[in-house]
């Protein structure tokens, strides 16, 4: 994380665990306004304004709208994923600022490819930043898409020493 500049947004998960550390998130967020990094908590608007974090991050499986009955700081971010036209319908109306459009390049049940991606990001005129499967090997092809923004996270992962 020391090499990630100020344009870098980390979104903290965990869901293996039903309740989320307090104290945990508190050191990453300190650490980030150390760096000038934006920190933002998955699924839980209540957790992210109490703690004072810079935004929430709205799951594809998460369709609920409760959170725009929050009073909200000026510079809260809410971000979202989806997968499909109805849940890019979904995330406009939850009022995300951006939408993390799934799975670029990583073949799973969600995988999408270039030609796909670049259909479903049409449907939308909110930002749409790439997520899934990014690697060094693949990142110049970003380009075919104009799209500069992607998230992952083997990709920032430290890579282990064999």
């Amino acid at each position: 994380m020391d090499r990630l500049d100020k344009h870098t947004t980390i979104i903290y998960r965990n869901y293996s665990t039903k309740t989320t550390s307090e104290s945990l998130i508190l050191k990453i967020k300190n650490y980030c306004r150390k760096k000038r990094i934006k920190i933002v908590v998955s699924n839980d608007i209540n957790l992210a304004v109490k703690l004072n974090l810079d935004g929430v991050y709205l799951p594809s499986f998460n369709k609920d709208f409760n959170h725009l009955n929050y009073s909200l700081k000026k510079k809260f971010i809410i971000l979202g994923s989806a997968h499909n036209i109805k849940e890019i319908k979904v995330k406009e109306r939850q009022k995300v600022e951006r939408i993390f459009l799934s799975s670029l390049f990583k073949r799973n049940k969600n995988y999408l490819g270039l030609n796909k991606f670049k259909i479903l990001s049409k449907f939308t005129k909110k930002k749409v930043v790439v997520l899934g499967g990014v690697s060094q090997q693949n990142l110049k092809k970003l380009q075919l898409l104009n799209n500069p923004e992607f998230a992952g996270i083997s990709f920032f992962e430290k890579k282990k020493a064999p």
